[in-house]
């Protein structure tokens, strides 16, 4: 039999392009659905049936009960989340453990890795690069630096004194830092090795071997991504980034895979921009149109809630995403939120410290001026539409100033939360 190749589907924006939804819809179309990196700090959201549902360390295709969902080792997991999760997933009467594998080579995040981000955060003052807190950084950190624990490690003899010396050493951290955590810590340790029965009760596999035999068999497998290409740690605006390679590259290591197996890469991109946190954000809007868009989009962060800055799409920025990722397809999201709008503006080049570019700079102190292409709204629900040729002429004009600037398709188009509020061109 023929050896399947593994499309990637990721965000091309700053992440929240609504990767969790399109995943879900196009599950199907799978065998299997593996995220490779991230953690808690990526809220997933879907919605089917009217209920909105969020997912944050398991892989979106865990509603389809004949689909394998695994967990990658490029994955930091903290089994409290994870735990959560679970017991939300059990409650609409799925059974998790049935289709959900766990990397052994995937990172837990500590109890104490979430007190030493809310220190680095803290003595960052006005550079804060505006954490989640949920110790995403500090983990990755200790996987870099060797210090790490992985899942493999809790069902190993000496778990114990590998998690007590590890502890150890981030107290004295703390200690240096003059964070009290005497209130704090020991509650947070007992919810994380009560929350351990949970994680254990799933099958921990080498998740290279078993995907590489997958892929052999004729199966096919969809590599979810989190966050967005530009939160990459390597060709995001640094520091203002998340701490793992969210670019399509990521998933081969994420997951232990070799680039010959690489197939499309589905790029999410949302009809207008967003991002939460510090940082660079060109075209970000500051008066009520901004805030129009907040409102309608109801922009707001599905892990912590926090209002998401919003801007006009910067078709500078998409174009470097789609050039490192290799996009092969474009899913068009949210575009029912500027159902409103007379004039829609799209970013098609920068001026940096006064000088015309269409690169994206380096520096994150850079002076950025946008420069627009005024195209004109649709003015139209477009929710309703269940096919391209039903969506108003002015929309689709959209879609093809989109195409024709980046040379690439615009495959899916999304009008809707809701799974079935989805148009697929092919």
């Amino acid at each position: 039999m023929e050896k399947q190749k593994i499309d990637i589907l990721l965000g091309l924006q700053w992440g929240d392009e609504g990767k969790g939804k399109i995943v879900d819809v196009v599950t199907p179309h799978y065998d299997v659905v593996a995220r490779f990196q991230g953690g808690p700090n990526a809220g997933h959201s879907l919605e089917f049936n009217g209920i909105r549902h969020v997912l944050h360390i398991i892989p979106s295709g865990i509603f389809h009960k004949e689909k394998t969902n695994i967990i990658g080792n490029g994955v930091v997991i903290d089994p409290v989340t994870f735990e959560e999760e679970i017991r939300a997933l059990e409650a609409m009467g799925l059974t998790p453990t049935d289709n959900l594998f766990v990397s052994k080579k995937a990172h837990l995040i500590l109890p104490t890795h979430k007190l030493l981000d809310a220190a680095y955060e803290s003595q960052k003052g006005d550079m804060k690069i505006g954490s989640t807190l949920k110790g995403i950084g500090p983990t990755y950190t200790d996987k870099t630096a060797r210090n790490g624990l992985r899942v493999c490690d809790i069902i190993s003899p000496n778990f114990e004194e590998k998690y007590h010396q590890t502890i150890a050493r981030h107290q004295e951290i703390l200690d240096g830092l003059h964070f009290d955590y005497s209130q704090t810590l020991p509650e947070m340790e007992r919810k994380w090795m009560d929350s351990l029965a949970t994680l254990k009760s799933f099958t921990f596999i080498d998740s290279e071997y078993e995907l590489f035999d997958l892929l052999q068999k004729g199966k096919s497998v969809l590599a979810e991504g989190a966050q967005g290409t530009l939160l990459d740690l390597e060709f995001g605006a640094y520091p203002f980034v998340t701490s793992s390679n969210t670019i399509a590259a990521g998933a081969f290591t994420g997951l232990g895979l070799d680039p010959h197996f690489a197939g499309k890469v589905i790029g999410i991109v949302k009809a207008y921009c967003t991002r939460v946190g510090s940082g660079p954000f060109p075209t970000e809007l500051f008066d009520t149109t901004g805030e129009q868009l907040r409102k309608q989009g109801n922009e707001y962060g599905a892990t912590t809630g926090r209002p998401r800055r919003c801007g006009w799409l910067d078709l500078v920025a998409l174009k470097y995403a789609l050039m490192v990722n290799g996009v092969t397809d474009i899913a068009l999201t949210k575009a029912d939120v500027m159902d409103n709008f007379e004039t829609i503006n799209i970013c098609t080049a920068y001026k940096v410290n006064g000088q015309l570019t269409t690169r994206m700079p380096t520096d994150p102190d850079a002076t950025i001026e946008p420069v627009y292409t005024p195209l004109k709204g649709w003015m139209q629900n477009i929710s309703q539409c269940k096919s391209y040729e039903a969506l108003p002429a002015t929309f689709k004009d959209y879609i093809r100033f989109i195409e024709e600037e980046t040379r690439t398709k615009v495959s899916i188009v999304s009008v809707g939360p809701d799974r079935d509020a989805t148009i697929f061109r092919e």
